[in-house]
């Protein structure tokens, strides 16, 4: 056998990586039921979207900001990475920082949130919510990714909401410019829920649950051989709020 022949034999036509992989046109496939559709890279050159986490962290969060910011860049977005959840978006100056491709290097194996998460008082009113509007305007945010419980998608939901007013009251107090307005007039909000509890609708599993399960069942055999030494029961107590899935 010649040195440069493949013991398999040549790869099928469809399976070549020329076929997959394209130099003009690179793509991703969707998910499963949205075969039909295809992400194209830069195929969102030119917008400008922010990414933050809020409330109580929860383990996966770092590996959901990675795959943000990274599908953001290959879509040809500008990312923003919003440090310390609202209170970030409120404060803004240096809470609002530009994510690049190493940004989110090395990050996957951490607890917690690089980027920080803080509970918001100021978020609570509308006060808080107009000077956040006007941080996001002024760099162009017009779309926003939130990693939250219930609470931080509560409050997205309400900004949404409240968004063309929040404009409106923004142009009048000329705290922004008409251009800026217009690149912002409507903003896109994505909720990725970050929650140990597996207690939103919507999707089979939250970020955290899978480890908070395997962190119960580590409890669980560690003190089995305790139990079966001194022959007698435990009661191993889990923290839930609204659910029953770990039991």
């Amino acid at each position: 056998m010649a040195e440069t022949e493949d013991v398999l034999g040549d790869l099928p036509e469809s399976a070549k990586t020329s076929e997959i992989v394209s130099e003009a046109r690179m793509q991703i496939k969707a998910i499963d039921g949205h075969e039909g559709a295809l992400i194209e890279k830069g195929k969102y050159q030119g917008r400008v979207m922010g990414l933050f986490t809020s409330g109580g962290d929860a383990p996966g969060m770092n590996s959901a900001v990675r795959a943000v910011v990274r599908m953001g860049l290959y879509l040809g977005c500008k990312v923003y990475c919003i440090h310390e959840g609202y209170q970030g978006m409120v404060d803004g100056g240096r809470f609002i920082r530009e994510a690049s491709w190493e940004t989110v290097s090395d990050i996957i194996q951490k607890g917690g949130t690089v980027i920080g998460s803080a509970r918001c008082k100021a978020f609570m009113q509308r006060e808080g919510r107009l000077k956040a509007a006007a941080n996001l305007i002024q760099h162009g945010i017009s779309a926003l990714v939130c990693i939250g419980g219930d609470g931080s998608l509560t409050g997205a939901n309400t900004f949404r909401n409240e968004w063309p007013s929040l404009i409106e009251e923004l142009l009048q107090k000329k705290l922004i410019t008409e251009e800026q307005a217009g690149k912002c007039k409507s903003i896109q909000i994505v909720g990725i829920v970050g929650s140990i509890d597996n207690d939103f609708c919507g999707t089979d599993m939250t970020i955290g649950t899978d480890t908070a399960l395997h962190r119960i069942t580590e409890a669980v055999d560690s003190v089995r051989s305790t139990a079966h030494s001194h022959q007698r029961s435990f009661v191993i107590e889990v923290l839930f709020h609204g659910t029953f899935y770990f039991f």
